[in-house]
């Protein structure tokens, strides 16, 4: 199982619509993203709707085991096909950048097109982040006893840190910058 995350990298892909292909463009999109998730490789992809100089701007966030994986559905046919029928309901065409995972936690969303200042960032990560550090060695506990290896002082931490980064990375901090999406992106005091 570790090899699966070994190498997890996102793909970023930004497409700011013209007006009036809004519904054409949102069907195309559907078509893409399940086309997509037949992909070798292909872990997970969440789209952000939001504003962009007065045109609608959504950021696709795909997720790969590999950057090999990753570069296969950049290079394959299908894509450019779909990519090609999209471009004439792009304004800016189809602009794509690659990140390790975790650096997509707080990406920009704004027009400006900065991330949100650093002090919203630490309020949810201190949302997702305390309750892991308090219920999962509760969880592992009773786990950890039953083997005398396992109760290893460096196996448990390991295993409980383990725990709680994945969950993190994979799972709840994706959930929460969702769920706090608009109040990250609203403008506030800066940094």
């Amino acid at each position: 199982m570790p090899d699966r995350f070994e190498e997890v990298v996102t793909l970023i892909v930004k497409h700011r619509v013209k007006a009036g292909f809004e519904v054409p463009y949102e069907a195309w999109l559907r078509h893409i993203v399940g086309v997509a998730g037949q992909s070798e490789g292909h872990l997970g992809v969440d789209v952000i709707h939001g504003k962009s100089s007065g045109l609608d701007m959504f950021t696709c966030v795909l997720r790969f085991c590999s950057t090999e994986a990753m570069q296969r559905w950049l290079d394959s046919p299908q894509r450019q096909a779909l990519v090609d029928e999209a471009t004439p309901m792009l304004a800016d065409g189809d602009q794509t950048e690659v990140n390790p995972v975790n650096e997509f936690w707080f990406a920009p969303q704004t027009e400006a097109g900065s991330p949100p200042p650093r002090w919203k960032q630490a309020v949810v990560t201190l949302l997702v982040i305390p309750p892991h550090t308090l219920l999962v060695p509760l969880i592992w506990g009773p786990l950890l006893q039953l083997n005398t290896l396992l109760s290893n002082y460096i196996i448990a931490t390991f295993l409980i840190t383990l725990t709680i980064v994945l969950s993190v990375v994979y799972l709840f901090m994706p959930m929460a910058t969702r769920l706090f999406a608009p109040w990250l992106s609203h403008s506030g005091p800066s940094r």
